[in-house]
């Protein structure tokens, strides 16, 4: 047997939820349906720190300059001296 779930929008949020169920041609719950097992597949990520949320970027760029992270400050200032 379904549960069923009463709930308050604001109505921005209603009038976004009506035009993407007139876009999709389905009715509101599908898409509210829709919307809540998406959110409930994604992990739950507690408190990360900054440097693990970017971590799967780190290492992901090739900037050409072989020696860029130890030599990153004398880089950024020459490029600054050269925008003058």
């Amino acid at each position: 047997m379904a549960a069923q779930l009463t709930i308050r929008l604001s109505e921005d949020l209603n009038l976004a939820l009506e035009q993407m169920a007139g876009q999709l041609r389905r009715k509101r719950a599908e898409i509210v349906r829709m919307a809540l097992e998406q959110f409930l597949e994604q992990p739950i990520r507690h408190n990360r720190k900054p440097s693990e949320r970017v971590g799967h970027l780190l290492g992901s760029l090739e900037s050409g300059i072989p020696d860029l992270a130890e030599n990153h400050r004398a880089y950024v200032l020459e490029t600054l001296k050269n925008a003058r």
